[in-house]
């Protein structure tokens, strides 16, 4: 069986965004991902790349908006629905989401003994999941 030779311990991840500035201000200025620069998009738009650990998050703004936003929940429709970042400070950043006005889906609270979870939407309605471990 042929199996993945991994060169790097994370994934890069893209997200198709509909507002490149209120995502950046999410994701760069309120989380604090590290700004690796921009590029022009074959066929049109835009990407922003921002490190979370080794982690690259890919912002793509394309030259027309998708059709519609992210929405329903985890469970609300196919495909991927949500990325974990494990933290230390899962009460100050969750705050932090919410006084910012991004709505908090799932308030810190314990899912098992030892583990703290909370979930806030993006600007796109992207489901972001903090998690804490004790």
């Amino acid at each position: 069986m042929t199996r993945v030779q991994l060169t790097k311990d994370s994934i890069d991840l893209g997200i198709v965004v509909c507002d490149a500035e209120k995502s950046l201000a999410f994701y760069r200025d309120l989380l604090g991902f590290e700004f690796q620069g921009e590029m022009p998009m074959p066929g049109g738009g835009t990407m922003y790349r921002l490190l979370c650990g080794t982690t690259l998050l890919k912002l793509v703004k394309a030259n027309e908006d998708p059709a519609r936003p992210a929405a329903g929940g985890i469970t609300g429709a196919c495909g991927y629905r949500y990325f974990t970042i494990s933290v230390s400070n899962i009460e100050e950043i969750t705050s932090a989401c919410e006084s910012a006005g991004h709505k908090v889906a799932v308030k810190p609270r314990e899912l098992r003994p030892g583990i703290t979870i909370s979930i806030v939407e993006d600007p796109d309605g992207n489901l972001v999941e903090f998690l804490q471990i004790a």
